[in-house]
């Protein structure tokens, strides 16, 4: 069942410190057990597509982590990244700008990478922690309007993650044709498997890869 569960895990290490050591090995760990994809630096999208040789998604973020640089550079790192190699975009929304309830801005900016997106994945991070329930509500909205593909909680870097509440709130308010990502906290399959039954279809996490070897080492595989 652990598994089975790796197929809804972007495997992702975004640390300040991280070197291309970090990197190949969590692109090794993705492949190996079967995750959806890698969620890694932009500095090393090049080299990670050019490792997996399209055996794995490399994806990477936008605007990160604190989501307050332009629309105009959250468009032109999203082309770079795409250009790249990189399959897939966690971008982080201008929380400011909806604070201050600019919503056309907030929305436009997601139309914008969306665009630069083209098939690619875009998920737009809203970082709930910092969000009264009407602004995550009101993000399920722009979200849906903006045709992202996914709602993602959290960017792992702020006061806090993913909680059941909030991916229970945004499956309720977001569009049908939206998905939930989950990220920032998950520290078991329990709660993967939860976050799973409340709606999440994507789980931004490390630690489930490490808990499968931890299993593996214990039982002898």
């Amino acid at each position: 069942m652990n598994m089975e569960m790796m197929k809804y895990v972007d495997h992702t290490l975004l640390t300040q410190t991280a070197g291309w050591e970090d990197i190949r090995q969590i692109l090794d760990d993705a492949m190996k057990y079967g995750a959806a994809s890698a969620c890694i630096p932009s500095a090393y999208v090049e080299q990670a597509a050019k490792y997996v040789e399209g055996k794995l998604p490399v994806c990477t973020v936008i605007g990160f982590p604190n989501g307050y640089s332009t629309k105009e550079t959250k468009v032109f790192e999203t082309k770079d990244a795409i250009e790249k190699g990189a399959a897939e975009i966690d971008m982080v929304i201008n929380i400011g700008f909806l604070k201050d309830q600019r919503y056309a801005e907030v929305e436009e900016e997601i139309r914008a990478v969306k665009a630069a997106c083209g098939e690619r994945i875009l998920k737009v991070i809203i970082e709930t922690c910092l969000l009264t329930e009407e602004e995550k509500i009101k993000m399920c909205e722009i979200v849906t309007n903006a045709s992202a593909d996914y709602i993602k909680t959290s960017t792992g870097f702020s006061t806090g993650g993913a909680t059941f509440a909030d991916v229970e709130l945004m499956r309720k308010h977001v569009g049908a044709s939206v998905k939930v990502k989950a990220a920032g906290g998950i520290a078991s399959f329990d709660d993967a498997e939860e976050f799973v039954r409340l709606g999440a279809e994507r789980l931004g996490t490390s630690r489930l890869v490490k808990l499968l070897k931890q299993e593996q080492a214990t039982s002898g595989y």
